[in-house]
């Protein structure tokens, strides 16, 4: 696929072996979970960038954002950064192991024009089909940005809190914490389950869809939970439908889905986050 600037887009064939340093833009940041390893880590996502387009996908994992270099912390969605990576020890091609001290903001890029410019000439329309293509192969592609023909509704339940596997590691990762007395200090803070998930359900353009219901771990899904934490549940409730339904689904706006999978589960795609530009703009 070529972009309009002229670039080549493409799902890469074979796993890279050696390190590099790539330019993202950054377009997803998926809610932190627990890790044994590093306390909580966060999924980045983003699209390659070459000298005039877009080339490709790129998933940047780990990420503990709490224990980020004062330099890098501030990073966020649509920005244009640089970083250091090695290839993931993983089937997904896409994926990338970041060193966080070596990333540079170069820009963000407002809203919408110019991020239109390098999305657009991008977006799918059949998640069925990657779907498919995910669950035949482990190494297809596993990051979208897909527009769906309708978006049919959008539901909260009550997150169920985590696991005995999932306290398991939170609680390992802060007695590491506590005991690490000659490290710099860091939040020792155990990361606390988001009171709602919520889900979109959709239908892509593929003639067969049977529709999608989806999950949504995008990170602004649970921070504005967090700020919400001292309102009630109604509240909390309406607040989410109203940021995440009512705005970012507006029949003005023209919507698509930043999706992506599970390594251990390539068949199974979450929402990453939303892409909403005005219909006219």
């Amino acid at each position: 696929m070529e972009t309009l600037f002229g670039d080549t887009f493409n799902h890469p064939t074979t796993k890279p072996t050696g390190p590099a340093r790539h330019r993202v833009l950054i377009t997803v940041k998926a809610a932190p979970n627990p890790s044994a390893a590093h306390g909580e880590t966060v999924c980045v996502a983003g699209v390659l960038l070459g000298d005039l387009g877009v080339t490709g996908w790129i998933r940047l994992y780990p990420i503990n954002f709490r224990h980020l270099p004062s330099a890098t912390a501030k990073f966020k969605k649509y920005d244009v950064v640089t970083v250091e990576c090695q290839p993931a020890g993983e089937a997904r091609l896409e994926s990338w192991r970041p060193n966080m001290a070596t990333l540079r903001i170069e820009k963000q890029l407002p809203p919408w024009k110019q991020r239109q410019q390098l999305l657009e000439p991008i977006i799918d329309t059949s998640m069925c089909r990657i779907r498919a293509d995910a669950a035949a192969d482990a190494r297809a592609q596993s990051l979208s940005l897909v527009r769906p023909t309708e978006i049919l509704g959008f539901r909260l339940e009550r997150h169920p809190g985590w696991s005995k596997d999932e306290l398991a590691k939170i609680d390992a990762y802060v007695n590491q914490l506590e005991l690490d007395v000659f490290d710099d200090p860091h939040d020792k803070t155990a990361l606390e389950a988001p009171r709602f998930k919520g889900y979109y359900k959709w239908r892509c353009a593929d003639p067969k869809c049977g529709t999608h219901e989806q999950s949504i771990i995008d990170w602004e899904f649970v921070a504005l939970q967090r700020n919400l934490r001292n309102r009630s549940e109604a509240e909390v409730q309406a607040a989410i439908r109203t940021r995440f339904f009512d705005e970012i689904c507006a029949p003005e706006n023209d919507v698509a889905f930043y999706v992506g999978n599970q390594a251990k589960r390539p068949q199974t795609f979450s929402i990453l986050g939303a892409y909403y530009p005005k219909k006219d703009s």
